[in-house]
């Protein structure tokens, strides 16, 4: 007796790769039953962060995003919210004080801190008391750090003192007006605050170098400038690369110390975006937050890609 066409075609559009769907579901749900029981503690540990991440950063990062692209009050799609920050002549001031800010400030962060972590990897009598004191400044809260800056690039500050001591000036410098010197302040309030982060990172990756690096270099009659330069730096590129991308966001991001000692008279863009929501501009506000974080995006992906070409380059 032949089954009839429909009882055939039934039966063909109810199995998957030859197996029953019936039986193929059970199975993929018994493995992902018995996938959960054997990590179950590793899905306990991790889904804090996975939920911090999605509730705390993706989801307000994706309304600001949208908050940009949108006429305030409605749901019209525009850009007109970036237009208006970009012919505001203080949102060009924000956006290219916080490039020199950035500049200048891990830069100097970058060249102090191999300096120190070099220093501190060396040998010598109460080593790890200068690494503890070195490590004061990242338990002061920022804030304090700002203030307490103040009594160093003020008009009557320590800074101005010294500098008249030794006569590179006639009369005080006024450190906290807009334009370079007020960059500098700046990024030097923030070098105090910050380079003991950059030390922690660089001295790691100098004490992870095996010695024998540096006894084959003795004996091939390398002098210190050369160990450094063709040994050590090479070897330490990675903790260079996690260093200057985590201070560079941070920079980028600088706020707390910019308000303390400037006020709004040297505005950033996270300034810039704080004022403009305080003010009720909360569309022109995220749009400013959009484009800062394509700053960042921009210089990380940029720098990484400049590591990638230079390792291709010496292999």
């Amino acid at each position: 007796m032949q089954k009839s066409p429909g009882i055939g075609s039934t039966a063909t559009s109810d199995t998957v790769a030859g197996l029953p769907v019936a039986a193929s579901l059970p199975r993929r749900s018994s493995r992902f039953q018995r996938a959960l029981r054997m990590h179950w503690l590793d899905v306990v540990l991790v889904a804090p962060l996975v939920l911090y991440i999605l509730f705390f950063m993706l989801v307000p990062v994706g309304q600001s995003i949208y908050l940009s692209f949108v006429r305030s009050g409605t749901r019209d799609v525009t850009l007109a919210n970036y237009e208006d920050i970009i012919n505001r002549s203080q949102f060009k001031d924000a956006f290219v004080n916080t490039l020199g800010i950035t500049l200048m400030g891990v830069s100097m962060e970058m060249v102090a801190g191999m300096i120190i972590a070099l220093m501190l990897a060396r040998g010598f009598r109460g080593r790890g008391i200068f690494r503890s004191i070195i490590l004061v400044p990242l338990g002061v809260p920022t804030l304090v750090a700002g203030a307490a800056m103040l009594y160093f690039i003020g008009f009557n500050g320590y800074l101005n003192e010294i500098l008249l001591d030794l006569g590179i000036i006639d009369v005080p410098v006024y450190w906290q007006q807009s334009g370079l010197r007020g960059m500098f302040a700046i990024a030097l309030a923030d070098l105090w605050k910050t380079t003991p982060l950059v030390v922690l990172i660089l001295l790691a990756g100098i004490e992870s170098i095996p010695g024998e690096v540096y006894e084959a270099a003795e004996i091939d009659g390398a002098g210190g400038w050369q160990r450094f330069w063709h040994h050590t730096l090479p070897l330490l590129m990675p903790s260079v690369t996690m260093a200057l991308i985590l201070r560079a966001i941070d920079a980028f991001r600088i706020f707390d110390i910019a308000i303390v000692l400037a006020g709004q008279t040297i505005p950033v863009m996270s300034s810039f975006v704080y004022f403009d929501y305080a003010a009720g501009r909360t569309n022109t506000a995220a749009a400013a937050a959009v484009i800062l974080l394509l700053m960042i995006m921009v210089f990380v992906v940029a720098y990484l890609l400049l590591v990638a070409r230079r390792t291709e380059d010496v292999r």
